[in-house]
């Protein structure tokens, strides 16, 4: 080779390596020897390296005879591999040589071989020959026997023959030798074509025999014989399916002979397949026209009554004909309980009403799980909730009650529609409202929408406290929208009636306290369905939603100011004397009002509490806030002392006399800061003193008593006096200006409800009249 060295040529490796090493040495002594002390251990220093040397080089000197032994040993080996390849050479080459020369032996064997097959087939043919004969007879024979349901002695026949089959395919088979383990396409073909009738005979009592099965319920109760029958035939084909599955697979775990035709049958899967066809066939003849409305709790309640009767006769008659292991009563129960699950998926699809929903609902949580039907002692042994699972899911059942909500909503819609429009029929009648025990107005809407709530929600608690909750919530929501709606014709009733007041009832304000009356029966009825709801909701009804109770006070609200509005216009007439000369001269405008309010006192004594009170309590500020509002008119300005004190003592007069007309009424004024007839006399006093210079001193106490008084309500007063200084006005009024004490608690402001005229112009054109 190229890389081979000739003698004396020396490795360029081993010169680098050279001078590597010497220049490592001399940087090291450079190092050590650089200083003189270290002169003196030059002795030592080279001791020490030589026998670093020797001892490298004892190193180096075994690790290559050790290379050295294992290159001899390495060719050793080889040598010995080279005899033995030669040797395996020449064996190989003898063994070729007697092949050749025993081809023409094998094919002398494969003449011999053919003529054992061909021995074989004749021998099986021979020896088949009287079954073989005999096939085409008994198949027939078979035919009738299945025709005239001898299902046993069929079977037995038909058994029969398939041995014969089964032998014959065997023999086939082993006439080939141990290598011979499937038929040729044309024998096989053979066979088949032989046998044929014996797959239709299979086929004809496999119908005969799910037929019986079939109607396995009507057998039982009149002959159960053709049933044990056939469950006799069912077991011995699951027996002979087993033998055939075990010999397939041998004893050692290898395929050790074929399948027969039409094997593994599975007749005992397909006997408990065929019962659940049986069950589902009880469903299908309902279709969605027969049971639409009534007449669908009438299919559930038929339905109840057909699985109970089932159940019975499975249990006492069918369970005693078939083995033990079978379970037939778990397994019909669990049929119908999936054939159930899916009849019912169906019916929930349609367009269901309220009704129908309720009766679907009613019959899945209450009816089915109850004594009367699964929860019967006699089915609890049978019975596994984990494994049936429930009937309906409860995400269906959620959707199923809400869409019974919103059915229920239209329907409750619908009806709130028909009330209101008949309560607006009533407004126009030519009579008063109905008077209830209780004395007061009322008309039939109130109770209509209670009773109809309350219906809804006793209805719905009887599926769940959940639905009755759902309901009740719907049912306020609906409420609010029929409150919102009879307040707009509330609005409009009181429109047209300021429009022609005479064309109208003459009963407008009868009818306005109804509906007052109505709205507190409203929200009595709002209480009571949220009482109803369980303990079990507390979160999410822990109160009243406000909607309802919001559009009750809205309505209410409209209503008594619309009474009012009626109170005003009825008194307005008498309103316009006061504070006039004329009734400075006279005095009786007071009594005329007294009797005004008597009037509407009497109607307003046939509202129920608390808004009889809030009636009579607004009356009493409305005739005071009218009286006031006479006076800022100043139709009435003093023009000496005696005026002042004239205008003060019938002011004086005509607040006790409205104070004791209230008391009458039992209009409670006890507290005379709450009391609006309180106001009259104390502007009275204002109006009668004497000296103007203590204005500012009384005007203290006024805006004392009455801190929402205006500057503009001072000044028409002062103006009323007639004799108030320049100064004195101005001082009293800059004294308003620095004052703003805050309202106490409980006060009812009364002066913003007072509107003060426009004032008339600050200046004038001099005029020869105005000098």
């Amino acid at each position: 080779p190229a890389d081979v060295l000739v003698p004396g040529e020396e490795w360029p490796e081993l010169e680098r390596a050279e001078c590597l090493a010497r220049g490592a040495a001399l940087k090291w002594a450079s190092g050590v020897f650089c200083r003189p002390e270290n002169l003196e251990r030059l002795g030592h220093y080279r001791k020490r390296e030589s026998q670093r040397t020797t001892s490298i080089n004892s190193r180096l000197k075994s690790v290559v005879q050790s290379y050295l032994e294992g290159v001899d040993w390495g060719l050793g080996q080889l040598r010995e591999a080279r005899t033995e390849l030669r040797e395996a050479s020449h064996s190989m080459h003898k063994a070729r040589l007697e092949c050749s020369q025993n081809a023409e032996a094998i094919v002398t064997l494969e003449t011999l071989r053919e003529i054992s097959t061909n021995h074989c087939q004749l021998l099986a043919a021979v020896s088949n020959l009287p079954r073989l004969y005999s096939v085409r007879n008994m198949v027939l024979e078979t035919e009738r026997l299945v025709e005239s349901r001898r299902l046993l002695e069929a079977h037995a026949r038909l058994m029969e023959l398939e041995r014969w089959q089964d032998e014959v395919l065997l023999q086939l088979r082993g006439c080939g030798g141990a290598s011979r383990t499937t038929l040729s396409p044309e024998d096989d073909k053979l066979v088949q074509n032989y046998f044929s009738g014996v797959g239709r005979l299979v086929e004809a009592l496999a119908k005969e025999l799910w037929a019986v099965v079939s109607s396995g319920l009507t057998l039982s109760l009149q002959n159960p014989t053709p049933f044990v029958s056939a469950v006799r035939i069912v077991e011995r084909e699951e027996a002979l399916d087993q033998i055939f599955l075990e010999e397939r697979r041998g004893v050692s775990g290898t395929h050790s002979r074929p399948m027969p035709p039409g094997r593994p049958r599975c007749w005992r899967e397909r006997f408990f397949k065929v019962l659940e066809e049986t069950v589902a066939a009880r469903f299908r003849s309902a279709s969605y026209l027969h049971t639409r409305g009534p007449g669908l709790a009438g299919h559930l309640s038929a339905l109840q009554h057909s699985i109970m009767s089932d159940l019975a006769t499975v249990r006492n008659l069918l369970e005693q004909c078939v083995p033990p292991h079978y379970q037939l009563t778990k397994a019909y129960l669990h049929a119908c309980h999936r054939c159930l699950q899916t009849h019912l998926s169906q019916i929930i699809g349609w367009e269901l009403q309220s009704g129908e929903i309720f009766a679907v609902l009613n019959w899945v949580l209450h009816i089915y799980n109850s004594s009367e039907m699964m929860g019967d002692p006699a089915l609890s042994a049978y019975l596994d909730q984990d494994e049936l699972g429930p009937l309906i899911s409860q995400e269906g059942l959620e959707q199923l009650q809400n869409k019974y909500v919103q059915s229920v909503r239209k329907s409750v819609s619908e009806w709130m529609q028909k009330a209101l429009e008949v309560e607006l029929t009533d407004w126009q009648r030519d009579q008063e409202p109905d008077i209830d025990h209780e004395g007061c107005y009322h008309t039939s809407l109130p109770t209509i929408i209670t009773q109809m709530l309350e219906e809804n929600a006793r209805v719905a608690l009887m599926i769940s406290e959940s639905l009755r909750d759902q309901t009740i919530q719907m049912g306020l929501y609906e409420m609010e929208n029929l409150l919102s709606r009879f307040r707009d014709a509330i609005v409009e009733f009181g429109k047209e009636h300021r429009k022609d007041p005479t064309a109208n009832s003459k009963f407008y304000l009868h009818y306005l306290l109804a509906c007052i009356s109505n709205c507190i029966i409203l929200k009595m009825s709002t209480e009571s369905l949220h009482q109803q709801v369980g303990s079990r909701a507390s979160v999410r009804f822990s109160r009243i939603p406000p909607g309802p109770l919001a559009a009750l006070d809205r309505a209410v609200k409209k209503a008594c100011r619309l009474v009012m509005d009626q109170l005003l216009l009825d008194l307005l007439p008498h309103l316009q004397e006061l504070l006039s000369r004329t009734w400075l001269a006279q005095g009786d405008v007071i009594p005329k009002v007294c009797i005004v309010l008597e009037h509407h006192y009497e109607l307003y004594s046939r509202v129920r509490s608390p808004c009889r009170q809030r009636l009579q309590e607004e009356s009493q500020r409305l005739t005071v806030v009218e009286y006031v509002r006479a006076l800022m008119q100043k139709k009435l300005i003093c023009r000496s002392e005696e005026e002042r004190q004239q205008l003060a003592q019938q002011m004086a007069q005509d607040a006790q006399q409205l104070r004791e007309h209230f008391q009458s009424m039992e209009v409670d004024s006890t507290v005379n800061e709450m009391n609006p007839t309180a106001l009259i006399p104390v502007l009275a006093d204002l109006i009668k003193l004497k000296d103007p210079g203590l204005l500012t001193l009384e005007v203290s106490g006024l805006i004392a008593k009455y801190p929402d008084i205006s500057e503009e309500h001072v000044s028409v007063l002062l103006d009323v006096r007639g004799d108030v200084p320049r100064d004195v006005r101005g001082t009293v009024l800059c004294l308003l200006e620095q004052s703003s004490p805050p309202l106490p608690p409980g006060y009812r402001p009364i002066f913003p409800d007072i509107l003060v005229p426009p004032s008339s112009m600050p200046f004038c054109l001099p005029t020869a009249k105005c000098a």
